[in-house]
């Protein structure tokens, strides 16, 4: 069984660091990642798929919109734009563990697609630039393994 999660329309957000607001409490410093855990949640809730208990294998391609400067005055990309992000603050670990979380990560939110992220033992992941009309976002590609 292989489950293929599609998040659109939501640039994905690094699971970046903590911030501490008083009284031992930590709250994330972005602001979009609670967000994008939940788009990630909810397309995965959407498929209705079993909850996911053995071992498995994730492959996430992250998708970013292009800047305005990778663009010609007539709309065209140029030549030299780049194919990939490389850009900071998109660290490819830190997307996986955002969306992770949001696969997972849901003991007070009610249901997920995977019991616990721990059981994830192999990920492959990329991050690129949109193209063409498509939207920002990720497809995640999740594969029980059973032994």
């Amino acid at each position: 069984m292989t489950i293929h999660v599609d998040v659109f329309g939501i640039v994905p957000a690094p699971q970046g660091s903590k911030k501490h607001v008083g009284h031992g409490r930590m709250v994330e410093a972005s602001k979009r990642v609670k967000p994008w855990r939940e788009a990630v949640r909810q397309a995965a809730l959407d498929l209705n798929e079993p909850v996911i208990e053995t071992a498995c294998s994730v492959s996430m391609v992250f998708r970013f919109p292009r800047p305005k400067n990778h663009f010609k005055a007539n709309g065209e990309l140029k030549d030299t734009a780049p194919g990939w992000l490389t850009v900071k603050r998109n660290d490819l670990d830190k997307l996986c563990r955002s969306t992770l979380d949001g696969l997972s990560h849901t003991v007070k939110q009610g249901r997920s697609l995977l019991a616990d992220d721990c059981l994830v033992v192999a990920i492959a992941a990329e991050k690129r630039y949109c193209i063409g009309q498509e939207q920002p976002g990720a497809c995640i590609t999740v594969i029980p393994i059973n032994y």
